[in-house]
């Protein structure tokens, strides 16, 4: 045989590579075989079925745990038992939310023997979920799965959008804003909102109300199937805040990158800052840390990491997406220190508004809110004291006779600033408004640009040291402080922002000059 015969035999490095490919996979498919008893039992658990497959959907990236992912499987498995039906879970980015919900319907439908099982999953964005939905088709058909759970696909109904079994199970997955139609023993909502939109009042009311209207309809049986969510916070009334307000029994296991010893709630109370969770009455999770500070996933995300992350966030941002506390504990765009108390104003000219935000309502929706301010002095030496500010959930008639006796005890010197709603009915109202209060000044105007864009000016005043709250040292006289500058330093995320609107535009009204309506009727004294 010629050297150039023997050379054309040998084989192409693709060959070679296939051969090897062959000879792993078979040595796998024995190592498999043999230890198949230890595998299932590791697979007992969640967290023991991730690291065996963990390498399927992973394959360039070790399996990095610790006891925030146990915790997680750890509240998962409880629903399979049974034991939990409505789960909540607002984590940071990064804590393989996504993935973990892939694992858990393989893990029910194989080693927990539920093939059963329906599955309705979604997030806010479709690309999203249906990348998921591929991933657990994936995981499912892969020959490491199937030599330990053989669970058949059916091939009339195995697209990357909705795939069964032949055990009526099924996976289907739809993107948050197309929930209606399907029905599951499993709803898993992966993110309802979108870093982009939940700031957005309108779509995040659309989310709201698609979770209120949508959500809870789409269960197979009210009495036994689950609703998981698992989210970031973005804002004070996202999904996650509704439901937990709703109280139909949602057990809530919330995790903030750092441990705070204390947190501030969205209500504005100090509660302690270790999470706990109960099932059936008895404590069934408490938050390890204890030192304030410590990290929630050191074994991913190392101090110096998340130092970084910390940074490049800001301080709201970091606050509703890692610390699952959508306002920051300085404040969004406010910090409580900003605000020096007084007990006097110093001498100087001086002008005073008393600006209202009007929610109108009585029993629920958003207070109105009556908030005083005074400017002393003009121009860059001008000073700023908040010195009174009103707030209840009023009926309009309510609202009219609050307006009325405030107005009265602040005397004609103070300017009352009101709102304008926009359109025929907003000038009407404003109008009756007015003719309640005859002897006094009444400013009003439509309001233009965002919440936060009016507001802006007041937080740079406050940051450069120009506005203080006059405290009189009688609590019950002073009893306001404490609740509006709850409301500032919790703005923009907090549930209720009617004192900063006021408060901004009484700020605007004295500092900028406003071109407003002016409304002065006198007295019949006066007439």
């Amino acid at each position: 045989m010629s050297s150039s015969a023997s050379f054309v035999d040998l084989p192409t490095l693709e060959e070679i590579r296939a051969e090897r490919a062959r000879r792993k996979a078979e040595a796998d498919r024995k190592r498999l075989i043999e230890h198949q008893g230890e595998i299932r039992a590791r697979c007992d658990s969640l967290h023991g079925f991730i690291g065996e497959h963990w390498s399927i959907l992973e394959p360039k990236r070790p399996f990095k745990s610790g006891w925030a992912l146990r915790a997680m499987c750890k509240h998962l498995e409880a629903v399979t038992a049974g034991r939990i039906q409505f789960l909540l879970m607002t984590v940071p980015p990064g804590m393989m939310k996504s993935l973990l919900l892939v694992f858990w319907t393989a893990w029910e439908w194989g080693p927990k023997a539920r093939p059963d099982l329906q599955t309705l999953a979604t997030s806010y964005s479709q690309a999203n979920v249906l990348r998921d939905n591929l991933k657990l088709r994936r995981l499912v058909e892969s020959d490491r799965y199937q030599a330990l759970w053989p669970i058949q696909l059916r091939a009339d109904q195995n697209a990357k959008g909705k795939f069964e079994n032949t055990e009526n199970g099924f996976s289907e997955a739809r993107p948050f804003s197309s929930m209606t139609g399907g029905r599951g023993d499993r709803v898993k909502v992966d993110d309802p909102h979108s870093t982009e939109t939940a700031e957005s009042d309108t779509e995040r009311a659309n989310a709201v109300r698609i979770f209120r209207e949508g959500i809870s309809d789409r269960l197979n049986d009210v009495t036994t199937s689950a609703i998981v969510i698992i989210m970031q916070r973005l804002h004070a009334k996202d999904v996650a805040a509704v439901a937990l307000e709703l109280d139909i029994g949602f057990v809530h296991l919330n995790l903030p990158m750092e441990f705070e010893a204390e947190r501030i709630g969205e209500d504005g109370k100090v509660t302690g800052g270790a999470c706990r969770t109960y099932v059936d009455g008895e404590l069934f999770f408490e938050d390890p840390r204890t030192e304030e500070g410590e990290l929630l996933f050191p074994e991913r995300f190392p101090a110096a990491e998340v130092a970084k992350l910390k940074k490049a966030k800001g301080s709201y941002a970091w606050a509703g997406q890692y610390q699952q506390r959508p306002s920051p504990r300085d404040g969004g765009i406010f910090r409580r220190e900003w605000f020096k108390p007084v007990s006097v104003m110093p001498a100087g000219p001086k002008r005073t508004v008393r600006a209202w935000d009007v929610g109108a309502t009585e029993g629920g929706g958003d207070p109105s809110a009556g908030v005083r301010c005074t400017q002393v002095g003009y121009g860059e030496e001008a000073t700023y004291y908040f010195t009174d500010a009103k707030v209840g959930q009023w009926s309009p008639a309510q609202f009219e006779a609050q307006l009325k006796l405030t107005a009265a005890a602040d005397t004609t010197e103070v300017t009352v600033r009101l709102p304008q709603d926009p359109g025929a009915a907003g000038k009407g109202y404003v109008q009756t408004l007015v003719k309640k209060l005859p002897g006094y000044t009444v400013r009003y105007e439509q309001p233009t640009g965002s919440k936060l864009t009016r507001a802006t000016a007041l937080a740079t005043q406050a940051e450069a040291g120009n506005v203080f709250i006059l405290t009189t040292g009688d609590p019950m006289r002073d009893a306001w402080i404490e609740p509006f500058l709850d409301e500032l330093c919790t703005f923009p995320s907090a549930a209720h922002d009617d004192q900063v609107d006021a408060a901004a535009d009484a700020f605007n009204e004295l500092a900028l000059g406003q071109t407003s309506t002016v409304a002065l009727f006198l007295s019949k004294r006066n007439r």
